[in-house]
C-alpha cells in the first residue's frame, strides 16, 4: 500500500471511529421517539439498544466521504442503513430469513423484509453503476454482479449479528485486506478504512452487551464493504464473491451459523473473544 493510500485509509478510520462515538452518544442524549423504542433483548434476554445501528451508519458513511469514497459509498451505506431501519422499527418479525419472505410474498404478504431486500437491491445495483460508470471496461453483467455482491454483502453481515461483537468482528477481518488490496482504488480504501473505523467506534459497548448493530448498522457495514470490494475488482472477482455470497445465503436457511461457530475451534475462541461471562455460548440461536 502507497503512502497516499495508507493516509486516506488511516483518515477514514479516524474519522469513521470518532464518528459513530459521537452519533452514539448524541442518539443516546435525545432518543428520537423515547429510549423505549429502541430497546430489544439480544440473545441472552438482556436489554439492549438499537442506537449503535444509526450510529454505525453516520460515522462510517462520514468517514468514506472524508475519504473521498464520493456517492457510491453513501448510497451502499445510508440507503442499507435505511431499509434495514425500516425493519428494526416497524417489522413485526413474522417472516424469518429469505424464505419466509418470499412465502409472505406468494401469499399476498408484502413484508417489512421484503421491502428491504428489494431496496438492498436497488441501492446495491445503483452504487454499483456509479462505481462502474468511469469503466468502459466493465460490462452490464459485471455491474448486475458487483450490485448483487452488495445487496448480498448487506445480508449476510445482518445474519451473523446474532452474538455480541460477532459482525464486528468479520468487518475488521474483511475491511483491512480489500483497503490494502493490490488493484489501485481510492473509493475502496476509503471505503473499507471508514467501515473498520466505525466497527471499532462501537465495539466495545457491542461485546458488552449494551448495544447491537440491528438490521441499520449490521445491513450497512455488509453493503459499504461489498462496495469497497466491488471498486477493487472486475467482473471474475465479482462473479467469484457472488457465488461466495450466494452459497452462505442458501446454507443459512439450513445451518445456524451459531452452532458451526461454536462447534468449531478457533472461531468459537474468536467469536467469544472479548465478551463478558453472562454470555452463554450455549444459548439458542435469534
Amino acid at each position: 500500500m502507497t503512502g497516499r493510500r495508507w493516509g486516506t485509509a488511516l483518515g477514514s478510520f479516524t474519522i469513521g471511529a470518532l464518528g459513530s462515538v459521537v452519533a452514539a452518544a448524541l442518539l443516546k442524549g435525545r432518543p428520537p421517539g423515547g429510549a423505549e423504542r429502541w430497546t430489544r433483548q439480544n440473545h441472552a434476554g438482556c436489554p439492549v439498544t438499537l442506537f449503535e445501528g444509526p450510529a454505525y451508519a453516520v460515522g462510517a458513511v462520514a468517514g468514506a466521504l472524508t475519504g473521498g469514497a464520493g456517492a457510491p459509498a453513501a448510497v451502499a451505506g445510508l440507503g442499507a442503513a435505511a431499509f434495514g431501519g425500516l425493519d428494526d422499527l416497524v417489522g413485526d418479525g413474522s417472516s424469518k430469513g429469505l424464505r419466509g419472505h418470499l412465502a409472505a410474498a406468494r401469499r399476498g404478504e408484502m413484508t417489512t423484509g421484503a421491502i428491504k431486500i428489494l431496496g438492498l437491491g436497488a441501492t446495491g445495483l445503483l452504487s454499483a453503476r456509479m462505481i462502474d460508470r468511469s469503466r468502459e471496461s466493465n460490462t452490464v453483467m459485471a455491474t448486475l454482479a458487483g450490485g448483487s455482491v452488495i445487496a448480498g454483502s448487506a445480508n449476510i453481515a445482518n445474519l451473523l449479528d446474532l452474538r455480541p461483537g460477532r459482525a464486528l468482528k468479520v468487518v475488521l477481518l474483511l475491511a483491512a485486506p480489500i483497503a490494502a488490496g493490490g488493484r489501485g482504488s481510492h473509493l475502496a480504501t476509503a471505503t473499507a478504512g471508514a467501515a473498520a473505523g466505525a466497527a471499532v467506534g462501537i465495539l466495545p459497548d457491542d461485546l458488552a452487551g449494551r448495544s447491537m448493530l440491528g438490521d441499520t448498522g449490521a445491513n450497512s457495514a455488509g453493503a459499504l464493504l461489498g462496495t469497497a470490494l466491488v471498486a477493487r475488482t472486475g467482473s471474475r472477482g465479482r462473479l467469484l464473491a457472488l457465488a461466495v455470497l450466494t452459497a452462505l445465503t442458501l446454507a443459512s436457511e439450513k445451518v445456524s451459523f451459531t452452532k458451526v461457530i461454536e462447534s468449531t475451534p478457533g472461531l468459537r475462541e474468536l467469536d467469544a473473544l472479548g465478551r463478558p461471562r453472562w454470555s452463554s455460548p450455549t444459548a439458542s440461536p435469534k
